[in-house]
């Protein structure tokens, strides 16, 4: 049988992430040195779909590492609504793997008109959005062709983090980033396969805390995507708060944890669930109820979350196989939606 395309980007995600760190060198380290002079008070990040999710990794990561608040400004706030916001003194990450969107481009410039330092992550350089903003990082993604986001989701959170880790100087992460494609490698060989048998319900829920709760995110979107599957994404935090009334025996869950200081909170979540009938997987060897998926860690816990969703590609896109579905063509979706 022919790999999808959405296989094949799978698989070329670790020589994507090696691209990006053998190409993006000069830029990061110019970006970094325009942040660090321009010391902005907080970050604003302007995304949708996939790329949203990459931006609500990089808040944890600005907020962790550098300690500047984060917040998502919805693009329509420009783009539809012409409000202008007093954002001077402030970094914008524009996230887009196309560069198209109207409404991501009306975003950029207008917090740039406004005084903010612009900042375009994307596959395409010679974008319109690449045009906006004062600062371009090409995510060296390559072409992606299936409509399901999945090499340049990585690109995009790892060319974020990498910048981020540049601003700090942080050595120890910059270590780990530059040994992250052996890592990535390793991780779309995991056997993820369990998840898969326990969807005989017609929901599941995906979980997780800081940085992992963009993988829960995005993973929730890939069910939808390419498996028309519905699911939803909760912190960890807030799934016992009122979600876990639905849950019931064999409601399965897949809680994504990293090896930081959330791990032990999330596999009593994990575990909590499980005790109350739930089909838990989680990402942890902490857990006693829940079933423990094997996971490649990566030495940094900012960087464990980007193994787990490449773990977690490999396993939708053979689910979406099996179910008859092609993940390049998902119904009703289109690669580029270009929205105003």
């Amino acid at each position: 049988m022919t790999d999808t395309l959405m296989a094949q980007e799978i698989a070329e995600i670790p020589q994507a992430a090696a691209r990006l760190l053998e190409r993006g060198a000069g830029p990061i380290a110019a970006t970094a040195q325009a942040v660090r002079a321009a010391d902005p008070r907080f970050v604003m990040t302007v995304a949708r779909g996939s790329s949203d999710h990459a931006c609500t990794y990089l808040k944890y990561a600005s907020e962790l590492l550098l300690g500047l608040p984060v917040a998502s400004v919805g693009p329509s706030v420009a783009s539809i609504y012409g409000a202008r916001l007093r954002v001077a003194g402030a970094l914008c990450l524009s996230v887009s793997q196309s560069g198209q969107s109207p409404d991501i481009m009306e975003m950029t410039r207008s917090a740039r008109a406004g005084g903010a330092l612009t900042v375009a992550l994307t596959n395409d350089a010679g974008s319109r959005l690449a045009g906006t903003a004062e600062r371009v990082i090409d995510i060296c993604a390559g072409p992606e062709l299936s409509v399901a986001a999945t090499k340049t989701f990585v690109t995009s959170a790892l060319a974020g983090l990498w910048l981020m880790a540049e601003v700090k100087g942080d050595a120890a992460l910059l270590a780990a980033i530059r040994a992250l494609p052996e890592a990535l490698d390793r991780a779309r060989h995991v056997d993820w396969s369990p998840v898969s048998e326990a969807l005989r319900a017609g929901s599941i829920y995906t979980l997780g805390r800081g940085p992992s709760w963009a993988m829960s995110n995005e993973a929730a979107l890939k069910f939808k995507e390419v498996c028309q599957v519905h699911a939803e994404s909760y912190s960890s935090a807030e799934v016992l708060h009122g979600p876990v009334s639905i849950v019931e025996r064999g409601f399965p869950v897949l809680a994504f944890a990293a090896a930081d200081a959330a791990e032990g909170a999330l596999a009593e979540v994990a575990d909590a669930l499980a005790g109350k009938g739930a089909a838990v997987f989680a990402t942890t060897s902490r857990v006693t109820s829940a079933r423990a998926l094997p996971v490649v860690r990566t030495g940094h816990p900012l960087c464990d979350p980007l193994a787990l969703i490449v773990s977690f590609y490999a396993m939708i896109e053979g689910l979406a196989v099996a179910r008859g579905l092609n993940p390049d063509v998902p119904r009703h979706l289109k690669k580029v939606t270009e929205t105003t």
